[in-house]
């Protein structure tokens, strides 16, 4: 199956990419069309809301994590199965880090890397035919990047429609879709952005109230017929993050709910195994795996659930004597002595690091990183670089005593210091890795 690809951009954030997406995703679905949903960037939380909209897992597509052949990679092995993939851009479709062309983690690039038409929406609240020339700018802003058509967002009335739509004809733009202005179709919101989709109280009714939007309000024949086909290429098996083990324990659950899917899916293509368990329901890793992932989520949401799983607790500790244990982000923070939640109280975690954190001491700590490893770890081997992000208001309350797992550097090559920790077959970070990369920072 030949799979076409189209990206969804807007200038901004907040212009309304995601429900748009959401809404073609959904009626593409009801139509029976095979779809499936991508993200560009690092976010974690849009691609569930995809994966609830088309029954099939989402991936992220990273112009600066992944090099342009991972890149190609990624994309194809999302749209095996499909006909059609719908790639959601994040921010400004413009919008990235300083960076040799087409690695700046723009939206951009991934239409520009991969070939693919632009579909733009625009929010025209406090505008009309104005929007135009917005547009206008972002068709000959970038060579490569081709706007093959707009949907106009927060339509105030028939006659605010008429004359955005009428400025836009006469600019050679084709319009294909308007959708009225109405507060129903926004999804709830937290500190880290949207919730998660296993958290919204009416999900299903909401994917299906998108899907009669978009019937109603879209020229879905049009816009699905803007897709176009993706590069080919010889198909890889080559994981963008190596395995850790053959067999890999993966806590799964509302705290632990953070792992990109295309880690989980080159594991898959490598061989590995997965088992997924839930410590939440104080379930322990099985004995029979080889390495122990713990990713990332909202186990300050949990802490006290935790706390409670002595099983889990245990059977982890167990399973660190003899074999990898790693966690990201959230996973990191239950690896360690001490949880603070927002509420100002202290929960006892595994203790398997020494450091304590806090959700109660926030901080916003976000960025791509560049990692160089310090030492052979579930990550990798020692001297390894990777490309990751992060994106946390927790702080470390107590950095603990245990050696660092890995050196930083941002997106222009500067140093930010030691990050993480590492103790026997135990490790950990705020830091989520996205891809192995050889380049040096600074490339």
């Amino acid at each position: 199956m030949n799979a076409r690809a189209l990206v969804i951009g807007a200038p901004r954030s907040g212009s309304g990419k995601t429900t748009l997406t959401l809404a073609l995703l959904a009626a593409a679905r009801r139509r029976g069309l095979p779809v499936r949903g991508a993200k560009s960037g690092p976010d974690y939380i849009d691609p569930a809301f995809h994966a609830a909209a088309t029954g099939r897992p989402s991936c992220n597509l990273d112009s600066w994590a992944m090099r342009p052949d991972q890149l190609a990679q990624v994309a194809r092995n999302a749209a095996q199965g499909a006909e059609l993939l719908i790639i959601e851009s994040a921010m400004g479709l413009f919008d990235g880090v300083g960076a040799p062309k087409g690695r700046s983690g723009a939206g951009a690039d991934i239409a520009a890397v991969l070939g693919l038409p632009v579909l733009l929406i625009l929010d025209v609240s406090g505008q009309s035919q104005s929007a135009a020339a917005v547009a206008r700018g972002f068709i000959g802003h970038a060579p490569g990047v081709r706007i093959a058509g707009v949907v106009l967002n927060q339509v105030a009335s028939e006659r605010h429609q008429r004359q955005a739509a009428a400025a836009m004809a006469a600019a050679g733009i084709e319009v294909l879709g308007a959708i009225p202005r109405s507060p129903d179709i926004r999804l709830p919101e937290r500190h880290l952005g949207l919730i998660q989709a296993i958290e919204h109280p009416d999900l299903p009714a909401h994917l299906a109230h998108l899907a009669d939007l978009a019937e109603q309000y879209l020229d879905l024949d049009g816009i699905f017929g803007l897709a176009s086909a993706l590069p080919s290429g010889t198909a890889s098996h080559a994981p963008l993050l190596p395995p850790p083990g053959q067999r890999i324990a993966i806590a799964r659950d509302a705290a632990f709910s953070f792992l990109y899917a295309h880690v989980l899916e080159g594991w898959r293509r490598a061989g590995a195994e997965l088992v997924f368990f839930s410590p939440l329901a104080n379930e322990s890793p099985p004995a029979s795996c080889g390495a122990c992932w713990l990713p990332g989520g909202y186990p300050e949401l949990h802490a006290p659930a935790l706390a409670a799983a002595a099983n889990f607790s245990a059977g982890l500790a167990d399973f660190a004597q003899t074999g990898p244990v790693h966690g990201e982000c959230g996973g990191y923070m239950v690896l360690g002595q001490r949880l603070q939640s927002a509420d100002g109280a202290w929960h006892n975690m595994t203790g398997l690091l020494s450091h304590s954190s806090s959700f109660a001491q926030r901080r916003l700590n976000l960025g791509y990183r560049q990692a160089r490893l310090l030492a052979d770890c579930a990550l990798g081997l020692a001297g390894g670089h990777l490309r990751g992000h992060e994106f946390h208001y927790a702080s470390l309350s107590h950095p603990g005593h245990d050696a660092p797992l890995a050196e930083l550097h941002d997106t222009t090559g500067q140093l930010l210091g030691l990050a993480g920790g590492r103790r026997g077959w135990v490790s950990g970070a705020f830091f989520h890795a996205i891809a192995s990369n050889q380049e040096p920072h600074g490339h």
